[in-house]
């Protein structure tokens, strides 16, 4: 053996790398005969499937130590590979070239690439979105970019992204040249936003607007897509420029409201699901893509609803009728009151003017009374129409609320869905019979009704109010009417005007006992006053301030 060790060009000595022969293959380390005294071991990882190794293999390896404590050569495989690769790496793969290696382990910032040497691959250069498990790629072979070579250190940084984005780049400008609008393409959501999705073509990312996804109504586009999901798009819109693509999904099926008036005639009835509700109506699904518009006026024909809330509910399954298409604008006008008969179009028969009617006061107002005739069918008595003779400045004056009375119909505006109402209908009017009743000179009682800064009003018989004008109270002069007259007061006066047209009746307290004479003055005086200050107008003197209470 001495002799053929001497006889060998062989040098044994650390760092140089000789060509043995594999004499055994154990589960953690493969045995070397390098023709040295002793046998050598290698490191089983240093081998990319030790399963693969044979005996009798031939295999160069670098002597790292000549005896280790058990007396063995320690080699290594890669070591010599390294020698051997690196001037090879180095003439072959400038930095900018592309190699291909191995994923060898996971080290701290990256991978450790076996690419003949062992490079360094770090995370950031893994691919466009890091990936969060590393060693997944672990075993993996993949292309790579040369970024950058120390040869002092002898170290090799690479890239995957680089050439993922360069690659990227060459398809992305390959899809804008090709793409045109209409086209249908394979794609990847990418990613999920409040206003769409970005879907990755293979190169290029398009965005699919949330109103592009479905003709129906969608609330959030993660409804329905997910990341990740492969789906197939229809190309709406290219901007090489600014290498922009608008995709649609909602394209590949038919408009719905191209067919509109034939699936919904007006006068139709439909089913819905009640999908939104504003203050102004409630929108209906009928099917998705088409909503209808139920304007809150739609939804009942008597009752005042404030908004619809009050008698829907959100997801509600209902029927309606179909008022009104806009295919243009995309609209249809929906009714659910059209379901049920309108009380308004047998109101003309059931309640003809002239006649007598009866009901339940619901409410006052300031103008009027409104008397509940039937569900959801009100009458309306105005201020004016409850007297003959007396102004009543509000209702409460005579009627209370839930009181059952009787009135008389006056008018119905069907179009306007009103019905007038009159109380003092009840009754002929006391002033068309007014000469039968009082004559100028008659010697009347009363009580006072109401006290005035220009005089007090009497109560009559018949309902009708007479005037006493202050200067009428008596021959001394009156400077407030309260001093001398109190309201209930029982008074006697003589009539000293009756005026039919304008609806007055003049009294007087001092003339009680004037002589035929006398009356005659005091008529010539109360004609001289001004038409302003003409006193005796009921109408006008009610208006006035009052001081008397």
């Amino acid at each position: 053996m001495e002799e053929a060790m001497k006889q060998s060009t062989v040098r044994f000595a650390e760092g140089e790398i000789v060509t043995g022969v594999i004499i055994e293959v154990r589960p953690k380390e493969v045995l070397v005969d390098v023709g040295y005294k002793s046998e050598g071991v290698v490191s089983g990882g240093e081998f990319d499937d030790i399963k693969a190794v044979n005996v009798g293999d031939q295999v160069d390896v670098l002597i790292e130590k000549l005896e280790d404590r058990d007396g063995m050569v320690v080699l290594s495989k890669e070591k010599a590979e390294f020698r051997k690769n690196w001037d090879k790496i180095l003439s072959i793969c400038n930095e900018g070239g592309t190699i291909s290696g191995r994923v060898k382990a996971v080290v701290k910032g990256g991978l450790l690439v076996n690419i003949g040497v062992e490079a360094f691959l770090p995370a950031s250069q893994i691919d466009i979105v890091p990936p969060k498990n590393l060693t997944a790629l672990v075993g993996n072979t993949f292309d790579f970019k040369v970024v950058k070579i120390n040869q002092e250190r002898q170290n090799i940084v690479l890239s995957r992204r680089e050439l993922i984005e360069q690659e990227r780049n060459e398809k992305r400008s390959k899809l804008l040249a090709e793409m045109t609008p209409g086209d249908i393409r394979k794609g990847t959501v990418k990613n999920i936003t409040d206003f769409g999705a970005f879907i990755d073509l293979n190169g290029l990312d398009g965005l699919l607007h949330i109103t592009d996804m479905s003709w129906g109504r969608i609330g959030h586009p993660s409804e329905l897509l997910k990341v990740g999901q492969d789906i197939d798009v229809v190309v709406l819109d290219i901007n090489k420029e600014r290498e922009r693509v608008s995709l649609g999904l909602k394209q590949k099926l038919a408009n719905p409201w191209d067919s509109i008036e034939s699936k919904y005639p007006v006068g139709a009835k439909v089913k819905g699901r009640v999908v939104n509700l504003v203050p102004y109506g409630a929108f209906v699904e009928l099917e998705p893509g088409v909503e209808g518009l139920v304007h809150v006026t739609e939804l009942s024909w008597t009752k005042r609803i404030a908004k619809p809330s009050d008698v829907l509910k959100a997801e509600q399954e209902v029927e309606a009728v179909v008022l009104g298409i806009n295919r243009e604008e995309q609209k249809i006008s929906l009714g659910i009151r059209q379901l049920e008969t309108n009380p308004w179009d047998q109101a003309l028969e059931k309640y003809p003017a002239n006649s007598k009617v009866k009901g339940k006061i619901r409410n006052l107002t300031s103008y009027g009374a409104f008397i509940e005739l039937e569900d959801g069918l009100d009458g309306m008595i105005h201020v004016s129409d409850i007297s003959w003779t007396r102004k009543i400045n509000h209702p409460s004056e005579v009627l209370k609320k839930s009181d059952e009375i009787e009135a008389v119909v006056l008018e119905i505006d069907k179009a306007n869905q009103r019905i007038s109402l009159g109380l003092k209908q009840l009754t002929e009017d006391p002033w068309t019979n007014i000469d039968k009743f009082y004559k100028v000179g008659d010697l009347v009682n009363g009580k006072v009704t109401k006290l005035a800064s220009f005089g007090a009003f009497i109560g009559l018989e018949h309902d009708i109010d007479g005037l006493v004008h202050i200067s009428q109270v008596s021959e001394d002069r009156v400077d407030k009417i309260k001093n001398v007259l109190k309201v209930d007061q029982d008074v006697t006066a003589r009539v000293i005007k009756i005026d039919k047209g304008e609806r007055r009746i003049g009294l007087s307290i001092k003339a009680a006992n004037y002589s035929h004479e006398q009356l005659q003055a005091e008529q010539a005086m109360l004609d001289s006053l001004k038409p302003g200050e003409d006193l005796v107008a009921l109408q006008h003197a009610f208006d006035a301030a009052d001081e008397g209470k």
